[in-house]
């Protein structure tokens, strides 16, 4: 049997859903498991263990419906037999339907029944529930036994070998501890954390802690590394420890990259889904979105503001910022710090 699983589209909740394929292969044994997932991620998911195959999905392609054509004939040359949508759209279960996919199961919505053949009834809302319980409630609700909700990851030979390569080849010391820093955040600039707040932890890192720290990020975040490092001390020292990778990394090169970092401090980001996800201890910083809808899974330090306005999820903040200005440069450093006392602790 062809089982495929129709993946989120965005990075850190794709990140979120791995156990579902955890879940499925401990059941389907003899299924093959196929991952239908945007084609940047492609990559990521090829690494992972319970997954026999990715169906990249072109979503370059312009036009809400052009787009969904694409994928339901991307869908229909794979032949399968059943998918298992984790996307809550009407239009993924559309595609499913057009691509000739004889059981379609997923959640119900409006419209959506008509496309599943099998549709889980969505649990009672409930304001606080974290995403990864709703994967977990929706494989239960097909009969599958769902396992711990706690994604895993774990770069293969080659993502850890580019990785090396691309930071020797930008002066890091890898016999050295280092931290990684992801400014950026693509749902909008009222994730981001200020760069001159950002630049103040790094320089401490740095100075303080004798570590080196890594940017990292998409194109898109360049403008947040230029002024991080813009906004450096201008002390030799300091800036001879911080690496700019904004923009000079793949996806699979970014796996390599987080799992070497000792911790790693992002905003809600996919990268932070990854870190976590890779063992990496996480300090996070949310101000206009939930961290008890998409906190990362674990033993991580996830720093908020009780303000009135939050969370708004707004992509941009119409007032003044005020839920991510209150979490201070303090708090973070002292975060970072503490979460790498306990692994020394823990190491001794």
């Amino acid at each position: 049997m062809r089982f495929l699983v129709r993946t989120p589209n965005w990075l850190g909740d794709l990140v979120m859903a791995l156990p579902v394929f955890t879940a499925l292969r401990a059941q389907e044994r003899d299924a093959m498991l196929v991952a239908a997932a945007p084609a940047a991620f492609a990559p990521l998911l090829s690494a992972v263990g319970s997954i026999d195959e990715v169906v990249p999905l072109d979503r370059a392609v312009s036009g809400g419906m052009a787009r969904l054509r694409a994928e339901a004939a991307t869908l229909r040359e794979g032949r399968f037999d059943r998918v298992l949508l984790l996307p809550n759209s009407f239009g993924s279960a559309w595609a499913a339907r057009q691509a000739g996919i004889p059981e379609r199961w997923g959640y119900t919505g409006p419209a959506r029944r008509l496309m599943l053949t099998r549709a889980v009834p969505r649990p009672p809302l409930r304001p606080h529930r974290h995403l990864t319980v709703d994967y977990q409630t929706l494989v239960e609700g097909v009969g599958v036994t769902p396992v711990a909700p706690v994604p895993r990851l774990a770069p293969t030979g080659g993502m850890t070998r580019r990785a090396r390569t691309l930071l020797q080849g930008v002066g890091v010391d890898l016999c050295r501890p280092m931290v990684g820093v992801a400014p950026g955040a693509a749902y909008g600039h009222a994730k981001r954390w200020s760069p001159t707040s950002y630049a103040d932890v790094v320089a401490r890192l740095v100075a303080d802690r004798h570590l080196q720290v890594v940017l990292v990020g998409s194109g898109h975040d360049r403008d947040a590394g230029y002024a991080i490092e813009s906004s450096l001390p201008r002390d030799g020292l300091v800036r001879d420890g911080v690496f700019n990778l904004i923009g000079r990394t793949d996806l699979t090169e970014l796996v390599g990259v987080l799992a070497g970092c000792h911790a790693f401090i992002s905003s809600d980001s996919g990268a932070m889904h990854l870190a976590a996800a890779l063992g990496v201890r996480v300090t996070a910083l949310f101000g206009p979105t939930d961290e008890r809808l998409t906190a990362p899974v674990g033993s991580h330090a996830v720093l908020s503001r009780s303000v009135r306005c939050r969370p708004c999820f707004f992509r941009d903040c119409p007032i003044d910022h005020r839920c991510m200005r209150r979490i201070t440069t303090s708090q973070v450093f002292e975060a970072v710090s503490d979460g790498l006392d306990q692994q020394v602790g823990g190491s001794s």
